[in-house]
C-alpha cells in the first residue's frame, strides 16, 4: 500500500508527453501538440497539492448521492442499447453495449448534445489507441494527436458557450470554479475532461463485458444470481476482484525509497499490480475462484488513497444497471464461444477483443 500512500516517493506525474522525447528531432516538432497536452498535468497525471486542488472541484459531482441521481438517465441508455440489438437475437457486447455505455454517460453528464456523442466515442478510442497499448507504433502516436487536435477545439467551445451561458450540467459548474473560483486553469479543465472519457471508458467497458463473460461461463454463480438478485451489488465487486479492469498502474520514484526491504532509486518506474493484489492468497480465501458470496471483499480495483478512482461509483451503478438489465431481459443469455478473446495488446487494462453472445 506503500505505493498508493506515499506520493512524495511514487510519483503519479504522467509520462506520456515524454513518449515523443526518443524521437528525431525533426520528428518531435510533428508531435509538439501531443507533448504540449501532456505537459499539463489534469487530474490523473499530478500529484498533490495540485492533484488535491483538481479533485476537490469534481469530486462532489461523483458522490454516491449524485451518481444516484443519474440512474434514470444511465438506465434509459441502456434499455436504448438493448432494444436495439434484440432486433438481431444478439450481440457483440463489446461494441454494442459496453462500449458504447460509458462514453454516453460521460457525455450526457458534461452537457455534450446527443447528436455530437459519437465523436467523443471515436476521439477517445483515437487517444487510447495510443496510450493504451504495448506498443505504439508512430502511426498511434499520430492517430492519438488527431484525437486529441479534435477533441480539445470542442472542449474549448464548450467552456466558451458555459462561460455565456451556464446550464444544468457538470461542464457549466467545472466552468464555474475555473472562472469564478480560480480553482483549475483551462488547460487543466480539458486535460482533466479528455482523462474521463479516457479513463472512465476503458474501464467501465472492462467491468460490465468481463462481468457478463465470468458471469455466462460460471453457470452455478449465475444460476445463484438469478435466484437471489439482491447478490447483483456482490457479484459486480467480486467481478472487480476477480478480473480487475485495471490490470496495472504505474508510478515514477521522485526519490530514493525502500519498500519491503528493496531498494527503490529516483526515476525507476514501478508497477503496481492490482490484478495480483487481487488474488493474494494472503488476503483473500480461494482467490482463484469465483465466488459472488464473497465477505469482506476488500479489493484494490480501483486504487487506493488519493488516487482513489473518482468515478468509481459511476462505474458500479453503470455495471449494477447494464447486467442486472441484461441479465434479467434474457433468461437465456448465452456464450458464442466459451473461449475468451483477451486483448493482449493492452498495456494497463484487462479487456476482451470481443464477446458475441446470443439471447
Amino acid at each position: 500500500m506503500a505505493t498508493f500512500k506515499d506520493t512524495e516517493s511514487f510519483s503519479n506525474e504522467g509520462r506520456l508527453g515524454k513518449a515523443v522525447e526518443y524521437l528525431p528531432p525533426e520528428k518531435r516538432a510533428k508531435y509538439k501538440p501531443f507533448e504540449d497536452h501532456y505537459a499539463t498535468k489534469g487530474l490523473l497525471h499530478s500529484d498533490p497539492p495540485d492533484h488535491t486542488r483538481m479533485r476537490n472541484v469534481i469530486v462532489k459531482d461523483f458522490t454516491p448521492n449524485v451518481v444516484e441521481q443519474m440512474r434514470p438517465n444511465i438506465q434509459s441508455v441502456v434499455d436504448h442499447l438493448i432494444e436495439e440489438a434484440e432486433k438481431n437475437g444478439g450481440m457483440d457486447v463489446i461494441p454494442e453495449f459496453a462500449s458504447a455505455l460509458p462514453v454516453g454517460v460521460i457525455a450526457e453528464i458534461l452537457g455534450v448534445p446527443r447528436s455530437d456523442r459519437h465523436l467523443f466515442k471515436r476521439w477517445t478510442d483515437m487517444i487510447l489507441g495510443f496510450q493504451g497499448v504495448n506498443k505504439p507504433s508512430e502511426a498511434d502516436l499520430t492517430r492519438a494527436q488527431d484525437g486529441l487536435q479534435e477533441i480539445r477545439p470542442y472542449l474549448t467551445n464548450m467552456i466558451e458557450e458555459r462561460r455565456k451561458q451556464p446550464r444544468k450540467d457538470l461542464m457549466s459548474k467545472f466552468v464555474t470554479a475555473m472562472t469564478d473560483e480560480g480553482r483549475i486553469s483551462e488547460s487543466e479543465l480539458i486535460n482533466t475532461c479528455v482523462t474521463l472519457f479516457t479513463a472512465g471508458h476503458e474501464t467501465t467497458l472492462s467491468l460490465i463485458s468481463s462481468t457478463i463473460y465470468t458471469l455466462l461461463s460460471h453457470p452455478d454463480q449465475l444460476a445463484l444470481l438469478r435466484k437471489n438478485p439482491d447478490l447483483l451489488k456482490s457479484t459486480i465487486e467480486e467481478s472487480l476482484r476477480f478480473e480487475s479492469p485495471v490490470s496495472r498502474q504505474t508510478r515514477l520514484m521522485k526519490q530514493d525509497a525502500l519498500l519491503n526491504g528493496k531498494a527503490l532509486q529516483k526515476g525507476q518506474v514501478v508497477f503496481q499490480m492490482l490484478n495480483a493484489a487481487n488474488r493474494d492468497p494472503a488476503y483473500f480465501k480461494d482467490p482463484d475462484t469465483f465466488n459472488i458470496r464473497r465477505e469482506n471483499n476488500r479489493h484494490i480495483a480501483f486504487g487506493f488513497g488519493p488516487h482513489f478512482c473518482i468515478g468509481a461509483t459511476l462505474a458500479r451503478t453503470e455495471a449494477f444497471i447494464a447486467v442486472g438489465t441484461l441479465i434479467q431481459r434474457f433468461p437465456n443469455l448465452r456464450l458464442v464461444d466459451a473461449k475468451p478473446d483477451w486483448d493482449s495488446e493492452k498495456r494497463n487494462s484487462r479487456v476482451l477483443n470481443k464477446l458475441p453472445v446470443k439471447f
